[in-house]
């Protein structure tokens, strides 16, 4: 007898999460595998943000805080949304949460209704579809290819617009592409949505100051557009504080109460002493983040010159994020004599029993042509993992039937 809830039976596992469990279990085999599934960084937390934390213990902050977060972090993420991204949330219409995951679970928990449609551009991040499942929605995809560079335009996605849809929900830096839309184009989109004041736009922007000689712009500094749209950010990604679990959200008051209430039974506040952290964070200046993202784009620089070495191998020049989303089809069609590869789960299959490399099938990430690549580890460990991929991926001929 099943006695789990209908609910979590149909929720997918994380590709990802999923990946990096199977690398650990090969290495404690004695495998070395290089894994390039997860979208964890190799840097530590910077000085200054662990001393904060240090302090915050030393201090007794091992109490409850507000829900929503303590006032001064609140009051920080209000000055880092003026100063960094020109928009204007009062702390009343920000909320600290448990890392960007948990923001997002808690807008789609509080806006989607059972058959609710929630408009998501492909490549999307793994997670968008299982939370929006999670809440009775319906995901809608438009797909965007690396002809497009993984980014869609208004029209594609004005023709899906129904009396039912109450969200678009993407993200810039993209995770898994690294496609960043530009200002213009945000505009266009903004101007789009205008016309559809019911659709609610949720735009994920943790990956924005991981950005490569171009801008970030947040879609809620159009005026005209603000109230329907939902900021998520955190630290995570930008500071190297993917452990310490702080994410927030910049909203319209009614929607940022909401999403204090739904949090106030699910977890009540996050870390105090995180949130202590993150404080300082936000409050110091970038340059830690600065020299990060010069190790990250000599990282993008080399994968991509190396991807692009190998036959079949289809890749666009990341723009952020730290990760690669190459089109692998190529080899769909293709045996080594023993093994046949059909798609690229079985292809992300092969290279981690053949290679010993872990990369992410783009299935997961709604683009099932393609497949995920992390740089987030040192340049010597890219250079041997895209050289056991290209060593391995030679052996692989076309077949016929």
């Amino acid at each position: 007898m099943n006695v789990l809830s209908d609910r979590v039976n149909n929720l997918s596992e994380s590709e990802t999460i999923a990946l990096a469990r199977r690398s650990r279990e090969l290495r404690a085999q004695g495998v070395d595998v290089i894994d390039l599934s997860l979208g964890d960084l190799d840097f530590n937390t910077p000085d200054h943000i662990k001393q904060a934390g240090i302090n915050a213990i030393n201090d007794n902050n091992s109490f409850y805080t507000p829900v929503a977060g303590y006032p001064e972090l609140r009051k920080a993420i209000s000055d880092k949304f003026k100063r960094e991204n020109n928009l204007d949330y009062s702390i009343d219409e920000i909320v600290v949460s448990n890392g960007g995951k948990h923001s997002i679970a808690n807008i789609l928990m509080c806006l989607i209704n059972p058959g609710d449609e929630v408009i998501a551009p492909t490549p999307y991040w793994v997670t968008y579809p299982e939370l929006i499942k999670l809440a009775g929605g319906v995901t809608v995809k438009v797909d965007a290819g690396i002809e497009s560079n993984f980014k869609v335009t208004p029209n594609e996605i004005e023709k899906l617009i129904t009396p039912k849809t109450k969200l678009f929900m993407f993200s810039s830096p993209c995770n898994p592409t690294g496609s960043v839309y530009t200002k213009e184009e945000l505009k266009k989109l903004a101007e789009m949505f205008a016309r559809h004041p019911h659709v609610f736009i949720l735009a994920d922007e943790i990956y924005e100051h991981v950005i490569y000689g171009t801008e970030h712009f947040s879609i809620a500094s159009f005026d005209f557009i603000k109230d329907q749209v939902i900021t998520i950010n955190g630290v995570s990604k930008c500071f190297a504080m993917t452990g310490w679990r702080i994410g927030y959200i910049g909203a319209p008051k009614y929607i940022a109460k909401a999403c204090e209430k739904l949090q106030g039974q699910f977890t009540s506040c996050t870390c105090a002493v995180s949130q202590k952290a993150a404080m300082a964070a936000i409050n110091s200046d970038l340059a830690p983040t600065h020299e990060m993202v010069k190790v990250f784009m000599d990282r993008r620089d080399t994968i991509v010159k190396l991807l692009k070495e190998i036959p079949g191998i289809e890749t666009n020049i990341p723009e952020g994020a730290f990760y690669v989303f190459p089109k692998v089809s190529f080899y769909f069609g293709t045996s080594d004599g023993k093994t046949t590869i059909n798609n690229a789960v079985e292809l992300c299959d092969y290279l981690l029993n053949n290679a010993h490399v872990a990369i992410v099938a783009g299935n997961a990430f709604g683009s099932p042509e393609y497949i995920r690549i992390s740089y987030a580890l040192p340049i010597e460990k890219i250079k041997e993992a895209i050289e056991r991929l290209s060593n391995c991926l030679s052996k692989l001929k076309k077949f016929y039937k």
